[in-house]
């Protein structure tokens, strides 16, 4: 994941839809290093490597996550067609669009 890709996750982050959240978002990357996101009551914390137990896990290019935060590819689509692989809570992954609003 490029550094201007996570600079925008926190620009667009929406706290307020993070509310009561303690939820932690593994990205596996097929051409970046992994990452993970730790959102908790409300704050967003983008941390390199692996969690050791993430709420979720989400398979992806970098090119897939770009498309799908800045609203160019549908996520359920993405993850109907293959681009896009999920494990552990999946529902979580559907929160994703209300945590990084676009626009």
């Amino acid at each position: 994941m490029t550094p201007s890709t996570l600079d925008k996750l926190q620009t667009r982050f929406d706290a307020q839809a993070a509310s009561g959240m303690d939820e932690v978002f593994q990205f596996h990357f097929s051409d970046a290093n992994s990452h993970y996101l730790v959102v908790k009551d409300g704050s967003l914390a983008v941390e390199e490597g692996e969690h050791d137990a993430p709420s979720v896990t989400l398979k992806m290019s970098t090119d897939t996550l770009k498309g799908v935060m800045n609203g160019e590819i549908n996520g359920m689509t993405a993850f109907m067609t293959g681009k896009l692989k999920a494990t552990g809570n999946v529902m979580l992954a559907t929160k994703l669009g209300s945590l990084f609003p676009v626009g």
